[in-house]
């Protein structure tokens, strides 16, 4: 053995005494499950004489669907201008003939997300369309856009009567109505919604795909 061996043994040999007297009594000075504790017998030390706790029901957990949770928040716009979206939906785009309009297509909600992820001027054409559309509910009957009937909200819609040209119009209102307009068809008609109503001749043949919902 060499010389650093030979020291290190040594220098472990007085601690390996005090180690000795502090293992666990020896398995046989032990009683057996059921039997007689003698007088004399060795109690275990602790943690092992503790009595075993009694076993505990885990916690039953009320659960729901998203559905019944609640309504989708809009992320984009503010509760007024979504509110003002969801009514421009429905007014132009109802559901007729068993085909889904837009509120059961959830046009607005995908619109939300969708506007969210376009260009700064695609976002300022919705916020200030769907404000300008709020503003003229108020002003013409003294409501939201959202609180007018349908009746109502079709007067202030009567730039989407006129004539369509190839060059987008200069009233800004009007630019959104004409924007919003395609969107809110093309949504619906390619939602889960939608394709699952399975009406014949309403969809492109061939296309087979929609856009999912966001949870």
């Amino acid at each position: 053995m060499k010389r650093r061996g030979l020291l290190k043994a040594l220098a472990a040999a007085p601690a390996a005494a005090p180690l000795l007297g502090q293992q666990a009594p020896p398995a046989n000075n032990l009683p057996r499950p059921g039997a007689p504790v003698p007088a004399d017998a060795t109690t275990p030390p602790a943690p092992f004489n503790r009595t075993p706790p009694a076993a505990t029901e885990l916690p039953k957990l009320e659960t729901s669907t998203a559905d019944e949770a609640g309504e989708m928040a809009p992320h984009f716009f503010t509760a007024v201008q979504f509110a003002a979206l969801r009514k421009l939906s429905a007014v132009l785009m109802p559901a007729m003939n068993g085909a889904p309009g837009a509120l059961e297509a959830k046009a607005a909600e995908f619109l939300d997300f969708l506007v969210s992820q376009s260009p700064q001027d695609r976002q300022a054409l919705y916020r200030i369309g769907l404000d300008l559309l709020n503003a003229g509910g108020k002003k013409r009957y003294g409501k939201a856009f959202a609180d007018l009937d349908d009746q109502q909200a079709g007067t202030l819609l009567g730039v989407l009567k006129e004539q369509w040209t190839y060059d987008p119009p200069a009233d800004p209102l009007a630019r959104f109505l004409w924007a919003a307009k395609a969107d809110v068809r093309t949504a619906t008609i390619n939602s889960k919604e939608y394709a699952i109503a399975g009406v014949s001749g309403r969809r492109g043949a061939g296309m087979g795909l929609y856009w999912f919902a966001l949870d």
